[in-house]
């Protein structure tokens, strides 16, 4: 019998996108804490996993689930507790079938990662004629975003064309570069893209400079320039502990408020380009090729050897907000998409160890994926 409890679950279960008579079958399940679940969608087996709830297919070899089969949703799971952080993982093969995650629908704040979903939409309107990638932008120095690399450090007047500020943007998360590439195709542009692939909770809400100065309002100043300006031995209040709390809480660093995404959608949308859904095949393979020259190789790419190769897209944001997504391809042809972000605590010290185990993760559920059965 279906009852108002289980149509009440089941209309708040996760990941939202399930089919309704899935959505009861796992609602189900939920309430009866059942030891398994006959499952032979895709769909439906990365719910259950998701979950917590261990999966079979009769007729195939049995396939762990979730938390309660303690396989390696419960090691990934280890690495952010032991890390002290909240995180998300998800990986799954490019061309599609089951994949392996932990909270892999919880909303997390993208940080840089964010700018591939500018590069596909610039990429695009590029190989749509709305934008010429060979027209030059003049970035003066008076107004440029904020950011520790490129540009940002320059002290003279910049003329790039729109599709080398794709390649800066992409290769050393260049800040002044995303915000001119904003400005030239527009968010709602950004949006769209993403939101025509169906990745409805994916959301970019401003550019990173207006980013940057909320994070400062709510902090306590007029905008970021005075914010990193702060000295509290020569100014007094708010202390470096307070000022690191108060970023922590912005509006900026939480998904409900804030730019966001999830590590599923995040997986998903490399999937389309990777295998050219996303746009344009010259669209789709101008991003993966500069996603492949990136500069940043401690993160995913520390967790496998040459000649495995990684094009990944790095994010982080205020030393609390520390990700990166990508695709991993093995010399046999077969390539993995994987995301994983992390969010630790305003007092924590431990950057490092938390970019080396973004490299470990995105490692377990990959071996995981290549040694799990495949469907004959």
């Amino acid at each position: 019998m279906i009852t108002e409890d289980v149509i009440g679950l089941a209309r708040r279960v996760a990941p939202p996108q399930l089919r309704s008579l899935d959505a009861i079958h796992l609602a189900t399940a939920i309430l009866l804490d059942v030891d398994e679940v006959v499952a032979y969608d895709d769909r439906l087996i990365d719910a259950c996993r998701h979950n917590g709830l261990v999966t079979v297919a009769p007729g195939r070899r049995p396939r762990s689930g979730g938390r309660r089969s303690g396989s390696t949703v419960t090691d990934v799971t280890s690495v952010f507790d032991r890390l002290g952080v909240s995180g998300a993982a998800y990986a799954v093969p490019v061309t599609g079938g089951s994949g392996q995650g932990v909270h892999a629908d919880d909303l997390m704040t993208p940080a840089s990662v964010m700018k591939v979903q500018v590069a596909l939409a610039v990429e695009n309107a590029i190989a749509a004629g709305a934008i010429d990638g060979q027209t030059r932008r003049t970035l003066r120095s008076q107004s440029r975003t904020p950011g520790p690399v490129g540009l940002s450090l320059m002290q003279d007047e910049v003329s790039m064309s729109v599709r080398d500020l794709v390649v800066a943007m992409l290769t050393v998360s260049d800040n002044v570069a995303t915000d001119e590439l904003i400005a030239a195709v527009g968010l709602d542009q950004i949006n769209d893209t993403t939101r025509q692939l169906g990745m409805t909770r994916t959301k970019v809400t401003n550019d990173l400079q207006d980013m940057l100065d909320d994070i400062a309002r709510d902090a306590g100043f007029d905008d970021y320039r005075r914010l990193i300006s702060h000295d509290p031995a020569v100014a007094g209040p708010p202390s470096e502990r307070d000022l690191r709390h108060r970023i922590a809480a912005s509006a900026a660093l939480d998904p409900n408020r804030g730019s966001r995404t999830t590590a599923r959608e995040t997986v998903t949308l490399l999937q389309t380009i990777w295998t050219d859904r996303a746009g344009t095949p010259e669209a789709c393979a101008a991003v993966r090729r500069t996603m492949g020259h990136q500069l940043t190789r401690h993160r995913i790419a520390s967790g496998f050897d040459v000649p495995v190769t990684v094009a990944a897209k790095s994010g982080g944001l205020m030393g609390i907000v520390r990700n990166e997504a990508g695709v991993v391809t093995f010399p046999d042809g077969s390539a993995y998409a994987v995301a994983v972000f992390t969010r630790s605590g305003p007092d924590a010290r431990n950057a490092a160890e938390i970019d080396a185990s973004i490299g470990a993760i995105a490692r377990l559920l990959i071996d995981q994926l290549r040694t799990q059965p495949t469907d004959d």
